[in-house]
């Protein structure tokens, strides 16, 4: 198996996370800051899958708890085909995943390794893509 990224598309920052060469683990990256125009924040992205040779980035899709697709999933459906056009060019492919439940996993092992909630904030949303990463590792 070749490495991964997975990002959550926070509305502030995208967590990253990527695999280890084998496919079976995931590791936080710091988190990108988003900018005004989601291009960058796109290239951004790339640059880290480049970096790693990585063949697939996975992006944490928001369902609602029912797993119906709300407005936040919606938009982050938006966000996926852009990063498909992108990075499909570059032979990278891109997938979305259900992402329930990892902020409120990372947010909870973060305070059970003593993270004060200052030190949290930044650290969740690399959290959250570790988990959701690692979520989707463990599926395949």
């Amino acid at each position: 198996m070749t490495r991964s990224v997975g990002v959550d598309l926070g509305a502030r920052r995208i967590g990253v996370a990527v695999s280890d060469a084998t496919g079976s683990m995931a590791f936080p990256r710091p988190p990108i800051a988003r900018h005004a125009e989601r291009g960058l924040d796109h290239r951004a992205i790339a640059e880290v899958a480049a970096e790693l040779g990585a063949e697939v980035v996975v992006v944490g899709l928001p369902l609602s708890l029912d797993g119906s697709r709300g407005p936040a999933a919606r938009s982050v459906e938006e966000e996926a085909a852009a990063l498909t056009t992108l990075l499909g060019a570059r032979g990278v492919r891109v997938e979305t995943y259900d992402e329930r439940f990892t902020t409120v996993t990372a947010e909870s092992a973060l305070a059970s390794a003593g993270v004060g909630g200052r030190q949290r904030r930044p650290r969740v949303d690399s959290a959250a893509a570790t988990v959701l990463l690692q979520s989707w590792l463990d599926s395949r």
